[in-house]
């Protein structure tokens, strides 16, 4: 198929670019560089050894949308493409809003005006909520999310569902995952966060290469294997399979929407992720701990179930294959991507 990737400049959407070249798809990228650089787009041609066509703009405008679709003949979509910080997303809830949900619609507009059906939405498993019970499992009810980051994955998975629904000859697949993590084994591209990380594994790669001072452990008082918070931690090479298996499996589903959860299975917590980046490293690196962070709970993860046995896939890579990868990346680029 010849597959348009929103976002797929990004650190989820660049991953799955080389998984659906390697795969055999063509590949078309939609991205305007809000929260990735042009250069990852060389490196991505330099790996896959392929001219990867890119159109840079802002999903949100409809009509730029649809001159896209107008001009590049597509079969079928994979949806990373919005704005995916959850504090920021507290404070800024209508450009979250905004740019999340128009840029879903447009999408689905041209989509419908030329014909295409197939479509993957790169969700996340903030939409199961704070009272799902652990582990999740894709046929809870109740969705919702505290922040207006997840609930906008809320919302566009009610979208998606409608519009397949009542649109003959669509399919969706909904992805729920956790926290993406590691790099390409090349350490060509990988995870380039823009100003201070929010997440663990970043955080602890710019702590290893000196861009920061030491990593703070938000509570160590959990009811958890050593008091710190145990989260579902996914290699992104798994996660992009993920995204080509769920891609492959449309055709073959019996239903027109189905959600997939993609994760280990297991939960990990802040402090066993530490010590696993300390031995890919060959250090010990500084933390130190403080108070609990509001909202934060214990421990959570994913069952897989679904995904391995309706798209036969399954997370083959391990924690310190994660970390190995992350430094590979980190330590050849200390500063991430170039900007030109």
């Amino acid at each position: 198929m010849r597959v348009l990737v929103s976002g797929g400049a990004g650190y989820i959407g660049s991953h799955t670019v080389l998984a659906l070249v390697a795969a055999g798809h063509d590949v078309v990228v939609v991205d305007d560089f809000s929260n990735s650089k042009p250069t990852v787009v060389g490196r991505l041609e330099s790996l896959s050894g392929r001219h990867i066509p890119v159109h840079a703009f802002d999903l949100t405008d409809a009509d730029k949308t649809e001159r896209l679709f107008d001009h590049e003949q597509i079969d079928a979509v994979i949806h990373f493409a919005g704005f995916k910080a959850v504090g920021e997303s507290v404070a800024k809830p209508l450009q979250y809003y905004r740019n999340n949900l128009d840029s879903t619609f447009a999408l689905v507009d041209a989509m419908n005006r030329h014909g295409v059906t197939k479509f993957v939405f790169s969700s996340s498993a903030t939409v199961y909520g704070e009272k799902a019970p652990v582990p999740y499992q894709e046929d809870y009810e109740f969705l919702s999310s505290s922040s207006p980051y997840g609930q906008t994955k809320v919302m566009v998975e009610r979208v998606l569902s409608d519009v397949a629904h009542i649109t003959e000859g669509w399919k969706v697949a909904l992805l729920r995952y956790f926290n993406p993590v590691g790099a390409h084994a090349s350490g060509q591209i990988g995870e380039d966060p823009q100003g201070i990380p929010n997440n663990l594994m970043p955080f602890l790669a710019q702590v290893a290469v000196g861009k920061r001072d030491k990593l703070v452990v938000f509570g160590d008082d959990y009811p958890t294997v050593d008091g710190t918070c145990e989260r579902d931690y996914l290699h992104v090479e798994d996660l992009a399979a993920g995204h080509v298996a769920a891609l492959d499996h449309l055709d073959a589903m019996t239903e027109p929407v189905r959600a997939f959860n993609l994760g280990t299975g297991t939960g990990t917590s802040v402090l066993q992720m530490l010590h696993a980046f300390e031995r890919a490293v060959g250090r010990e690196l500084p933390f130190e701990v403080g108070p609990r962070r509001a909202g934060d709970l214990a421990a959570f993860w994913a069952d897989p179930t679904r995904a391995q046995s309706e798209l036969g896939w399954r997370a083959t890579r391990t924690i310190d294959d994660m970390c190995v990868d992350t430094w590979r990346w980190q330590s050849a680029n200390p500063q991430g991507f170039p900007d030109a």
